[in-house]
């Protein structure tokens, strides 16, 4: 748990007692490689730090899949709206690689929430950041044509090139591979 502690100490510094009261809350969760961690449907009870691993995010269908979102290691996650509002999710998360994950129950949340003021901090700070990722996600999607989504992906989410395959790269920028492939010959 030491990541999240040191996640959290870049925003705040936590009193010995605040951290054993949130960290008394999180639970250790392995999941395999290609392990579906939520489907879509299903609520999501849980709100995850990813201590290691990657996690897809996306809309299953019967011919492809839509790849929207990816999370990587020190970062939290969940199927966020279906989080914070207890419905169903409408999109399925999916573990690329084996992930270990810390988990919150929303109940155990909601008690941090309640019970530290340092945890309404953290909590606002967790929001906020998945929000300002969809945001410029969002806004990219309406700025930028195919070509030029790909190329921001060297500047703004490197990561993304070097770990994600290749179909699941031509889903998140909204082009079939073979798309990408065209886009890939264009530039080299």
């Amino acid at each position: 748990m030491g990541h999240i502690k040191a996640y959290y100490e870049q925003i705040v510094k936590l009193q010995e007692t605040e951290w054993e009261f949130i960290a008394a809350h999180f639970e250790k969760k392995v999941f395999a490689k290609n392990e579906i961690i939520i489907q879509q449907g299903e609520t999501e009870k849980y709100l995850s730090f990813v201590e290691t691993g990657i996690v897809r995010f996306y809309i299953p269908g019967d011919e492809n899949e839509l790849t929207f979102n990816f999370s990587f290691d020190k970062e939290f996650t969940c199927a966020y709206d279906s989080f914070l509002t207890q419905t169903p999710s409408e999109y399925a998360l999916q573990a690329l690689t084996k992930t270990i994950a810390w988990q919150i129950s929303y109940d155990n949340l909601q008690k941090v929430y309640a019970e530290t003021k340092v945890g309404n901090y953290l909590g606002r700070f967790a929001s906020e950041k998945l929000f300002l990722a969809k945001s410029r996600r969002e806004l990219s999607l309406l700025k930028y044509n195919a070509k030029e989504r790909y190329l921001n992906l060297f500047s703004e989410q490197p990561r993304i090139l070097q770990l994600i395959p290749l179909k699941f790269i031509a889903s998140y920028i909204g082009v079939t591979p073979q798309g990408l492939s065209r886009i890939r010959r264009q530039i080299t």
